[in-house]
């Protein structure tokens, strides 16, 4: 990576690096780390770092700082509204608007194949080679310098435009969503069993011996629709 190419990079960043070496190698795609080994295949054990160790340290840096920040900023938040919130903000729909922002595709240092297959615009390779940088920023500078990295460029301004435009978040966290939707869907699957259930005279032989009431699991006819099958071989209406 030629020194002019550095010295850009750090004015993007507003960090200037003491090891150069590492942020030579946060930029350093897979590819372009092979092939250079390739290329000196003669020596022996030769090895070019490139940036997988520091992407999978910074993407840790990245959810303690976020965290941190999200705890002193948002104290009256509960524990799930702050990890839905930090669950967008390391999302790699919010990093690649960073990593885009920051013209971090100008900097990599990519193989022939990747160059050729427009890697300087792939979103993994930019999100990667985001948090990569955030590790060399910790390796060379302290916890603090990357809370500042990450305050300043992923957070604080994603929270004033949440801010701005009413607090709407996106709807990133797919996990936290699916789970909620469950939620929903099993309490209404046992309410709506539940009202069958009440409605009945009674129980057939077997729900007498236990006391349990039937779900929808249990009467093949129920429908979550509130209604019963035609042919079903449930519990009989009375």
């Amino acid at each position: 990576m030629k020194e002019r190419e550095i010295t850009a990079l750090e004015a993007a960043l507003g960090y200037h690096f003491r090891r150069r070496a590492v942020i030579e190698q946060a930029v350093t795609h897979s590819s372009q780390a092979r092939e250079q080994e390739a290329q000196q295949a003669a020596e022996a054990k030769y090895q070019v770092s490139d940036n997988e160790q520091l992407e999978f340290l910074g993407d840790a840096v990245l959810s303690l700082v976020t965290s941190e920040e999200l705890f002193q900023r948002f104290p009256q938040f509960r524990e799930g509204e702050l990890s839905k919130l930090r669950a967008h903000l390391v999302s790699e729909r919010h990093l690649i608007q960073v990593a885009q922002q920051l013209e971090l595709g100008h900097y990599l240092r990519l193989g022939r194949g990747e160059e050729k297959s427009g890697g300087r615009g792939k979103t993994a390779l930019l999100v990667d080679a985001l948090e990569a940088i955030l590790a060399a920023v910790y390796l060379d500078g302290g916890l603090e310098a990357a809370r500042q990295f990450v305050v300043h460029y992923i957070v604080a301004p994603e929270l004033e435009r949440m801010e701005r435009e009413g607090g709407a978040l996106p709807l990133t966290d797919f996990k936290s969503a699916l789970q909620e939707a469950l939620q929903g869907f099993q309490r209404s699957r046992r309410s709506k069993a539940g009202r069958v259930c009440r409605s009945r005279a009674g129980f057939d032989q077997k729900e007498r011996r236990t006391g349990r009431c039937p779900t929808s699991a249990d009467v093949p006819g129920f429908t979550l629709e509130g209604g019963w099958r035609s042919g079903g071989k449930g519990i009989a209406r009375g």
